[in-house]
């Protein structure tokens, strides 16, 4: 019995003096506050997107193309989101990382 309560006792000073921690940032976390914040809608083309939020901070290159199965993706970049078209055509909008403690997508790559 006495070895049982010895065990518990370390156990408990050992969880006692453990260091706090303050867990990991999730993007998820983020895009839930911010989901009322305006964004493109899937179909708007992108004359609207670039009429109603403006001129994104940079447009990437395009991707895909070669064959005509495969669509050519174009990607503008704002500071919150980056969105994705599919020919000129918002196909999805995602959430950029904040900083690189923040753990969800990598930015796009360039």
């Amino acid at each position: 019995m006495s070895r049982l309560l010895i065990l518990a006792l370390s156990s408990a000073a050992l969880l006692a003096f453990a260091p706090a921690h303050a867990g990991d940032v999730l993007l998820v976390d983020r895009v839930k506050q911010e989901s009322a914040t305006p964004k493109p809608a899937r179909g708007m083309s992108m004359a609207e997107v670039e009429r109603r939020f403006g001129a994104p901070q940079s447009r990437l290159e395009p991707r895909g193309g070669q064959k005509r199965q495969w669509p050519t993706i174009n990607r503008w970049v704002y500071a919150d989101y980056t969105v994705y078209f599919e020919r000129s055509r918002v196909v999805d909008v995602v959430v950029n990382q904040a900083s690189p403690q923040e753990a969800g997508p990598k930015p796009p790559v360039r």
